[in-house]
């Protein structure tokens, strides 16, 4: 089974949910496997006589319908549990315990992993279609497509016929576990990561149909910094939610709605998504291999969870994804229950980020070398609390002895100076020079100023 880690990247689910009537209504809700929900939706829709290029057409577009449910969260975001409905008011016929026909099963296993998207999109385009006899609309006739295929017209051809020339079929699509894309908990000032990225990206497309909504500065990108709580705060007024600046499960689920809405992406003609509009600085993935400051920030955490937990390897911090961070990444897999491939995605960065958070007491003596323990979220410019007075006190001690740390006051905020006195701090000690402190540099910084006491 291939493994995709980010949320905002389509993926053919392993199961889907569909609830067997309109969404307002009690019903029961299936579950079963994505390609099982396919032939039996082509089963119910369409003929097995019909031309195998018309089957096939057909197929691509209700297997891109279903991923464009999943992909929006289109009835996750408002508060169902499930990923689709039977009503063909709103989706997609499936009738339970249905016959599947042989020819449709085995055209379903060969393309299920495929669906439909616009040039320079990635996500599915909401295929929308009809009958084409007792009902018509602007999407797929799927008697229409019938004499298409008589004339010699292939799948694609039929495709482009109804949705347009600018189209592309997605093949060989990961295939992934359909997990709802909230984050393992809440995001809040100091979080960081692709989930931060996510909702920063969003929330700037919302703000071009809501301008009170302040822009979030690329140089931001994957950091819950003063900007994002802003921003949060203010789409929280306007949709009326408490306007605590804390991205829990309803404001998430807001944002999507709002996001998909006003992108259209529940439309034929929707404004779709670009690989720009998902842009982070956080890889989809970190993996053995792989250097640089944030694996260090990996390795601190698997660290001094393998001080906690004994059956977790105690890993070197030396910002390079050896063999030994992949056997602790396993491990860790293993024990909390992750997809265990000694990958480092989504899910097991969140995982590490929120176990570290509920051990920050307990870390045992001696785990790292100094004494102040990074407090769990990044701090960075705009941001002001008890943290932010520690780390100023030691840059200020820092400074008097040494003159390439230019001297801060004591404020309590993240200002313009303390950056500039963070960045210097990283360029003599780390080698790095990001303004923002997360562990390693908090780390350094106490080892620095616990040295001069």
């Amino acid at each position: 089974m291939a493994i995709i880690s980010r949320p905002d990247q389509p993926f053919i689910p392993e199961q889907i949910t569909v609830h067997l009537g309109e969404p307002d209504t009690s019903a029961e809700n299936i579950t079963l496997s994505f390609p099982d929900y396919i032939k039996n939706v082509a089963s119910s829709e369409i003929y097995p006589t019909w031309p195998e290029s018309a089957i096939r057409a057909n197929i691509y577009a209700q297997i891109t319908f279903a991923l464009n449910r999943i992909y929006t969260e289109w009835y996750r975001s408002r508060g169902y549990d499930f990923d689709i409905t039977n009503s063909t008011r709103y989706d997609q016929a499936f009738t339970p315990n249905r016959d599947v026909f042989e020819n449709i099963s085995v055209i379903v296993d060969e393309v299920f992993n495929s669906y439909i998207s616009r040039e320079g999109r990635i996500d599915p385009l909401f295929t929308a279609y009809c009958d084409g006899r007792q009902t018509t609309c602007e999407g797929l006739s799927q008697w229409g497509t019938v004499p298409l295929a008589q004339s010699g017209y292939t799948p694609y051809q039929i495709l482009q016929y109804y949705y347009g020339n600018d189209i592309n079929i997605v093949r060989d699509v990961p295939i992934n576990a359909n997990f709802e894309s909230y984050p393992l908990y809440p995001l809040r000032l100091g979080s960081f990561g692709q989930d931060v990225s996510i909702i920063q990206n969003e929330l700037n497309r919302i703000s071009q149909n809501y301008p009170s909504i302040p822009k979030i500065r690329n140089d931001q990108a994957g950091i819950f910094g003063a900007e994002t709580e802003a921003a949060v705060k203010q789409f929280q007024r306007i949709f009326n939610l408490t306007a605590d600046g804390i991205v829990g499960s309803s404001t998430w689920y807001k944002i999507k709605y709002v996001y998909n809405a006003v992108k259209g992406l529940g439309e034929l003609v929707s404004e779709g998504i670009s690989l720009e509009d998902i842009s982070s600085p956080f890889g989809e993935s970190s993996q053995e291999g792989d250097s640089g400051i944030w694996i260090k920030l990996l390795q601190y955490y698997i660290r001094v969870l393998g001080c906690y937990y004994p059956d977790i390897p105690t890993i070197e911090i030396t910002g390079i994804f050896d063999p030994e961070t992949t056997a602790a990444v396993i491990a860790i897999q293993k024990k909390f229950n992750l997809i265990v491939d000694g990958v480092v995605g989504i899910q097991t960065w969140g995982l590490l980020e929120s176990q570290y958070k509920k051990i920050i007491p307990n870390i045992p003596e001696g785990c790292i070398e100094n004494v102040t323990i990074y407090p769990g979220y990044m701090l960075s410019k705009g941001m002001g609390d008890k943290n932010v007075t520690l780390i100023q006190t030691y840059l200020q001690k820092i400074s008097e002895f040494d003159p390439a740390i230019p001297r801060i006051d004591v404020t309590g905020y993240f200002d313009d100076a303390t950056e500039a006195a963070v960045r210097a701090f990283q360029q003599e000690y780390l080698g790095e020079n990001t303004g923002l402190i997360g562990p390693i540099t908090w780390s350094q910084i106490a080892v620095v100023y616990e040295n001069l006491s």
